[in-house]
């Protein structure tokens, strides 16, 4: 059950990033350019917002390094590394792609070799969505080349996740609202045999998730105000009900708790409760933990 009470609202919220040595949550407004960090402890009192000149979609830690101090972005450009101290950011590599000022980059993840996938798709300013996203695969230690692509013709990438064990990648692309999966090789980081994991066949388009310690995804859906609880078998075996239609993605907390971010559901867009609490961030208790984050090897 989500408490509904008066709450801060944000444009578009999404990459939440839980840090368990402080207690904080971290996640992004893609449309305002913001980074956002909360103490969970002490609530929103403690909100503190990092403004940047251009889009940051996704934030991972750095192995070996404080998230307080700086972590990896997902920015409009490429991979950047972010001086929280100073809000300044250093690009380490920037994506090769002819349509280059059309894009920016969407979801991600670090994977267990210290990898970083991250997807591109057609910037807000630019008109409809078109299939000219990549999913690209930055390797470590950096490097100034071009990252690796590994699926194109994409109009909406969003999440890469893994199983408990680390066998089986998990990939969403939202537009075609098909999860996908490849069997993984933690010792290689190759991903290969894909094949369709999830159809999701409702109005809204599955957007963000999470995997649970027992293997399930918890995968947000955009339009419809819910969150599935997925199985390893690609079957749904809950549903968690959010108090707006646009959910955007999850993270676990602690505690059997997690936490949804939503997107604003403007005027004309939705009624009532929907338009009150949309853009929020909720919480939740699910009875359930997230497996553990990786860093990207600088």
């Amino acid at each position: 059950m989500t408490e509904h009470r008066d709450i801060q609202q944000w444009e578009l919220g999404e990459g939440p990033y839980f840090e368990p040595a402080t207690n904080t949550l971290r996640f992004v407004d893609i449309l305002k350019k913001q980074l956002h960090t909360v103490s969970l402890t002490e609530g929103l009192s403690s909100l503190k917002t990092t403004q940047f000149d251009e889009r940051v979609t996704v934030t991972a830690d750095i192995e070996g390094r404080d998230p307080q101090k700086a972590v990896v972005i997902g920015a409009k450009q490429g991979l950047a590394v972010l001086d929280r101290t100073t809000g300044k950011y250093e690009y380490l590599a920037k994506f090769d792609d002819a349509n280059a000022l059309r894009i920016r980059s969407n979801d991600g993840a670090v994977d267990p070799n210290g990898r970083f996938w991250l997807g591109t798709m057609t910037d807000f300013d630019l008109g409809p969505f078109q299939p000219e996203g990549t999913l690209y695969l930055f390797p470590h230690p950096p490097s100034p080349s071009p990252p690796t692509p590994f699926l194109t013709g994409l109009t909406i990438p969003n999440t890469v996740g893994f199983s408990p064990d680390a066998r089986t990648l998990y990939f969403t692309h939202s537009s075609a609202r098909t999860l996908l999966a490849f069997d993984y090789d933690p010792a290689t980081g190759a991903a290969t045999n894909q094949r369709t994991f999830y159809t999701h066949g409702g109005a809204g388009e599955p957007d963000g998730f999470r995997v649970d310690t027992h293997g399930n995804l918890w995968q947000a859906v955009y339009g419809e105000g819910v969150v599935l609880k997925i199985s390893p078998a690609g079957e749904v075996v809950g549903v968690v009900r959010v108090g707006t239609r646009n959910c955007t993605c999850v993270e676990f907390v602690g505690g059997g708790r997690m936490v949804v971010t939503t997107a604003g559901d403007g005027d004309g867009e939705g009624e009532g409760e929907s338009r009150r609490f949309g853009g929020g961030v909720f919480m939740v208790d699910v009875g359930a933990e997230g497996t553990g984050r990786w860093g990207f090897k600088l």
